[in-house]
């Protein structure tokens, strides 16, 4: 994933240093539980109720500060408050800048017994540790932001408005980077070198492991030849956005209402080298709460195959709807048991999904639930509180069963279709991937300061 650099310089990924804030140890005692997921993986309420209540100045009062009550005065007053809950935070030392800009070398490891292996991609590369066991490894920077046809950062998905006007109004208020960008990037030698040997020789600034098992470890990178190397490496690079395509619209929409030159053209990001570190691609599912299962069968059985799952668990369906993926289209129903879709009406489905698509975007999975099924044989529209997308099969199968409704499970696509999708500039379908393992929120944060 490489690209030329033209004449001008003005390709190519530049990663730039900042002054991180971070969690004070010594004010919030476990920096475990002042970290949070990305917060648009966070399953809402229950897990947010969660994270507030594990510890009260945990990241998620920020990225999804909550409505104070019947009086609150919407969106605004919600953005309002999590810039005032910054600013009492960074009064009160619970956050402080760290002394000089630095880039954040960052790693996550976790051995194959713990929750945190079980998603993410395996390395077992020189210097890494053995088969089945996580290590991810990548530096966080402030990117500067570019054009599309520069090409420098490949989009692969479309984003909704909402969520982006959402995250601009936060981003606004608070004036800060709350969490990073995860980008995948392939072959910078050098910059993979720095990163090992940080991580591999040099005391962190921290390490905590969190309830899913997995250590976390940040290391600063403030050695000036160390930074010129990572920017020369750089220069040359292309990215995808592995997760945060929301985020990098929010960026580039803020950075267009900016003048030039401002902390606005840059944003907070993680790069990992994927040569080195692979990511693994999982499935973002969809729960349709007012979809009840017994419904969404009986529309389905006159477009696919539909085969009843009986006794198996989460795990064998899953097995089996990846043996069904193999040989086409196919997604399994859960809510009230399992159910297997496959072998769609050929007729059916070369009607619902777009024509002006490459064959490789018209064969994907979403393509087709959002075309065929929901579309045309549901009826559901793609709206809040008829779709619900969950990253984990089993958060996304209790939730539908509470709700009396019906949770879709994908198949995961392969990077390799993402990849080439991105450089037609084919944007795949909102919430078609969910790459990782993704950072923890918590353990840096960017604010935008002039100069």
């Amino acid at each position: 994933m490489s690209s030329p650099v033209q004449d001008d310089g003005t390709r190519g990924l530049r990663l730039a240093p900042f002054r991180g804030l971070r969690y004070v140890p010594e004010r919030v005692g476990s920096l475990a539980a002042v970290t949070s997921p990305p917060y648009d993986v966070v399953v809402r309420p229950e897990e947010q109720r969660q994270l507030e209540t594990a510890h009260p100045y945990n990241l998620v009062r920020l990225i999804l500060p909550e409505d104070s009550g019947p009086q609150d005065g919407g969106p605004q007053d919600r953005h309002r408050r999590a810039a005032r809950t910054l600013a009492r935070w960074l009064e009160q030392g619970v956050l402080a800048a760290d002394p000089e800009p630095a880039l954040y070398v960052y790693e996550q490891r976790a051995g194959s017994g713990s929750a945190g292996s079980a998603g993410s991609a395996e390395y077992d590369g020189a210097g890494g540790p053995g088969a089945g066991e996580l290590l991810q490894r990548g530096v966080i920077g402030a990117l500067r932001l570019t054009a599309p046809e520069e090409g420098a950062v490949l989009p692969h998905e479309d984003v909704m408005p909402g969520p982006v006007a959402d995250r601009a109004a936060l981003m606004r208020a608070t004036a800060a980077n709350l969490e990073p960008l995860l980008l995948a990037y392939r072959g910078g030698d050098a910059t993979a070198r720095i990163v090992d040997r940080t991580a591999d020789g040099a005391r962190p600034l921290l390490s905590t492991t969190t309830g899913d098992g997995v250590r976390h470890r940040l290391w600063s990178l403030t050695d000036p030849a160390g930074l010129a190397a990572v920017t020369a490496d750089l220069a040359t690079r292309q990215a995808l956005i592995a997760d945060g395509h929301h985020r990098w619209a929010t960026y580039r929409e803020l950075q267009a209402a900016h003048p030039p030159g401002t902390p606005w053209d840059y944003g907070l990001v993680l790069l990992v080298d994927t040569a080195r570190y692979p990511m693994r691609v999982r499935a973002i599912h969809r729960v349709l709460p007012r979809l009840a299962p017994d419904a969404a069968l009986r529309a389905a059985a006159g477009v696919f195959r539909v085969r009843p799952l009986a006794g198996a668990s989460l795990d064998g369906a899953l097995a089996a709807l990846g043996e069904a993926a193999a040989h086409g289209n196919a997604f399994l129903l859960a809510g009230r048991g399992y159910h297997l879709l496959d072998r769609p009406d050929p007729a059916r489905l070369a009607a619902a999904v777009r024509a002006d698509r490459p064959a490789a975007w018209r064969r994907l999975d979403a393509a087709v639930l959002h075309g065929l099924l929901l579309d045309e044989v549901w009826r559901v529209p793609d709206a809040d509180g008829h779709i619900r997308y969950i990253h984990e099969a089993a958060a996304a199968v209790t939730l539908a069963e509470r709700h009396g409704g019906t949770a879709v499970l994908l198949h995961p696509v392969r990077e390799q279709v993402v990849l080439d999708l991105a450089r037609q500039g084919v944007m795949m379908p909102r919430k078609s991937t969910s790459f990782g393992p993704k950072p923890a929120g918590g353990l840096v944060i960017r604010r935008l300061e002039p100069g």
